[in-house]
């Protein structure tokens, strides 16, 4: 499996976003994107988040033999409770994946209606997370980056974390009507960004908020992240994209159990981060909810 990079100075670090660049420069001298998708802005940002990616999160990615120079739909568990991961995958296509590409992530009408906020991150590449959007990206040659779980997968308390919750099919149905094939992937390190997490429901309904996180911390931690790639799913020939569910649920299980398994493995090989203090106090949590 691929590790990330090594390098021996800064300026080799320069040099390396300056070659990406200049590869994802050639991609899209034509491109034209409807939502004001602005390469130059994502190259100003990478300068200033690769310090962090590599120095901050650590991050190391396994699995890139398994991507092939051609569209997919990056189905990712959820974690972190901010919406890091999804930033740090886009950042490991883009700079890590020969050639590089431009992941798009599909974000929630929360976010995407945000001041400034939901601007910004049309520019940078991501979107509002409906069918119409994501199709029209896969058919123009363009990958996505969906979370199948949804708020439920970052709005989990403390005592939930690495539990994958069940995947929505709406991202199988995109893949069936875009003909393109999943990439799956695992992210393991983001949920100890966050170590001990409370989710206050009634208070996020009454804000109109997805979720409302009461955290010890609400800066991230310096977590080390693993991002694993799987092996592509075939999209089967012949499926309708408005097939009954039933036809769909055998898909999107088998998906959903490949990400459990590179959790797994994940999970198994990760370097620790807080374990002496938080192991034991989530053991203490589980045994109070038991005796409940």
């Amino acid at each position: 499996m691929f590790e990330s990079l090594n390098y021996q100075n800064y300026e080799e670090e320069k040099e390396h976003i300056e070659k990406a660049f200049k590869k994802l420069e050639e991609r899209y001298k034509y491109y034209k994107d409807p939502w004001g998708f602005d390469l130059e802005l994502c190259k100003k940002a990478m300068t200033y988040l690769w310090p962090m990616y590599r120095k901050y999160f650590k991050v190391r990615v396994f699995g890139t033999e398994n991507i092939e120079n051609h569209p997919y739909v990056v189905t990712s568990n959820h974690s972190g409770q901010i919406p890091i991961d999804g930033m740090l995958i886009t950042m490991a296509m883009m700079m890590e994946v020969d050639p590089p590409r431009v992941c798009r992530g599909m974000v929630e009408r929360f976010l995407a209606g945000l001041p400034f906020l939901g601007e910004l991150t049309a520019k940078t590449g991501s979107i509002l997370g409906d069918r119409s959007n994501a199709t029209f990206l896969l058919e123009n040659g363009e990958s996505i980056l969906v979370f199948p779980e949804g708020v439920r997968g970052v709005s989990k308390n403390t005592t939930d974390y690495y539990k994958l919750q069940d995947f929505t099919k709406g991202f199988f149905r995109i893949a069936l009507q875009a003909k393109r094939d999943i990439l799956p992937v695992a992210v393991v390190g983001a949920e100890e960004f966050f170590p001990f997490v409370y989710h206050n429901k009634k208070l996020a309904k009454m804000l109109g908020a997805p979720a409302f996180p009461l955290s010890l911390n609400y800066v991230p931690l310096p977590s080390p992240v693993d991002i694993y790639f799987g092996k592509p799913y075939k999209i089967p020939e012949g499926l309708s994209p408005d097939a009954p569910d039933s036809e769909i649920n055998e898909h999107v299980y088998k998906i959903q159990n490949r990400i459990k398994r590179l959790m797994a493995i994940g999970i198994r090989d990760r370097r620790q981060f807080f374990d002496p203090i938080r192991k034991p106090l989530n053991k203490f949590f589980k045994e109070r909810n038991k005796n409940k």
